[in-house]
């Protein structure tokens, strides 16, 4: 499996979590936003919005993805 990358930083890691975590200021009104965290190579973790997370394009496909690819 590819590591993920973090578009808006270019950073590549290992992908720890996705969550979805609340980010309301008001107890009346509840926003979420899906969140990634990505442990880099030096061991920091840092956080960026999910949809911002891709598989690096540089690592090989492996044979899920070549299966998906031939069904669409």
């Amino acid at each position: 499996m590819a590591p993920p990358r973090d578009l808006a930083s270019g950073t590549e890691g290992v992908l720890m979590a996705v969550i979805n975590e609340n980010v309301s200021d008001s107890a009346v009104y509840e926003r979420g936003v899906e969140l990634a965290y990505i442990r880099n190579a030096s061991g920091r973790e840092f956080t960026t919005a999910a949809s911002n997370v891709e598989p690096a394009p540089d690592q090989p496909k492996t044979a899920a993805s070549r299966r998906d690819q031939r069904s669409a």
